[in-house]
């Protein structure tokens, strides 16, 4: 952080200082040209500036045409800091040196960094000492009239390339919280969906163990066998309704639906129904090819199995919202010791869509939540002609 902050200062001084030097460049440029036409940027309150000195054998030397305006345009190396103070000061100085390169780029900074109200009253100051010189001048020949109008496009000219930039970067940032923003939902709604699934599976749990402990109390003298199954039962309910409980106290909470009541949700499907995925996508149109090597799946439990159901459907969707055309391969290996690697690839259209989807990567997003809930994590991205879904989970089993 510390060394990108001083990268970023670097850049800063570096602008700043090709700031200074081309308004300064741009004003002796000016000053020169104005000294011989007699034509100059902004309209000056008196005819003569400066001191001009004479010396034998040596030619004219206006010191205020070159070396004040110069000194002058140093102040904008205080434009980031001060910026109001070195626009209405190079303003002011407008009408008396020839520095109006520089109190443009003041104008375009106050534009770009202040808000519209400060700007409104700044390029207003540019604009009324216009008609002030002209008045103390007292004359409207054609070049007191150019200056007036190029002065008046100057201003303007600077205040509205300011704001136009101001609005850039607004939009820009404005654009990368409605991303944030976006992404941080997309997580949010993976989370509820998990809690909600979780809610179910351990309500389901529950129930199992009050039927068993139930039968307990209402047939003691059950054969001891019966006795012994129902207190296995009892036990191992108990212990996975804890994990799930654990579960859904780290997930979040169960959501609530629109008309203030608990939403439920139907069994939610895990590997088992893996192939049934598989085959309503291959109805539709889809060439997925399946590669499958899990040892022991059914030790794995219900949710770790569902995160993997849960990416294979995405990454699935996806397939044939971006790609609808092309070939798909799911690869899918693990074991109780290695953990779980699965691989959804699919080609990408030639050319690619113009414009993506709406929403496209908030699923992704949210199943990037999903996995790291789940203790693993998810990475996609397109490269080589290809996009890849890269999952990798750790083995849970069923307690």
């Amino acid at each position: 952080m510390n060394q990108t902050n001083r990268r970023r200062d670097r850049r800063t001084l570096l602008r700043d200082a090709v700031a200074v030097g081309a308004a300064a460049a741009l004003t002796v440029l000016s000053s020169l040209y104005a000294q011989r036409s007699g034509l100059w940027l902004y309209p000056p309150l008196t005819t003569r500036r400066g001191l001009v000195i004479t010396a034998p054998g040596l030619s004219v030397l206006d010191l205020s045409g070159l070396l004040l305006p110069v000194a002058a345009c140093v102040l904008l190396w205080w434009r980031r800091g001060r910026p109001v103070a070195v626009a209405v000061t190079s303003t002011l100085l407008c009408t008396v040196l020839p520095v109006a390169p520089a109190a443009a780029i003041a104008l375009f900074t106050v534009a770009a960094v202040c808000d519209t109200r400060t700007t409104r009253r700044v390029a207003a100051l540019g604009l009324l000492l216009i008609p002030v010189c002209l008045a103390v001048q007292g004359r409207l020949d054609s070049s007191h009239v150019a200056a007036a109008v190029t002065g008046a496009l100057l201003v303007t000219g600077s205040v509205g390339w300011g704001l136009f930039v101001r609005g850039l970067r607004e939009r820009a940032a404005r654009a990368e919280r409605e991303s944030l923003l976006g992404a941080e939902q997309a997580r949010r709604r993976e989370r509820e969906v998990i809690a909600r699934e979780m809610h179910d599976v351990l309500a389901h749990r529950l129930s199992l163990l009050s039927v068993h402990a139930g039968a307990l109390v209402f047939n003691p003298h059950a054969p001891a066998d019966q006795i012994k199954q129902a207190a296995e039962v009892v036990a191992h309910s108990a212990r996975q309704a804890m994990e799930d409980l654990q579960q859904v106290l780290g997930v979040l909470r169960t959501p609530l639906a629109p008309d203030g009541g608990v939403r439920t949700e139907p069994p939610q499907p895990t590997l088992r129904d893996l192939n049934s995925l598989i085959e309503e996508n291959r109805a539709a149109g889809m060439d997925i090819v399946v590669q499958t090597r899990l040892a022991q799946a059914q030790s794995l439990n219900d949710f770790t199995s569902r995160t993997v159901y849960r990416i294979v459907q995405e990454a699935l969707t996806n397939a044939r919202k971006h790609a609808p055309k092309e070939d798909v391969r799911v690869v899918l290996s693990g074991s109780p010791g290695d953990g779980i690697c699965l691989e959804v690839a699919n080609a990408l259209p030639d050319p690619p869509p113009r414009v993506p989807p709406m929403g496209a990567g908030l699923g992704l997003i949210g199943l990037a939540e999903r996995a790291a809930l789940a203790g693993g994590q998810l990475t996609y991205g397109s490269g080589s002609g290809s996009h890849l879904v890269t999952a990798q989970l750790p083995w849970s089993t069923r307690g």
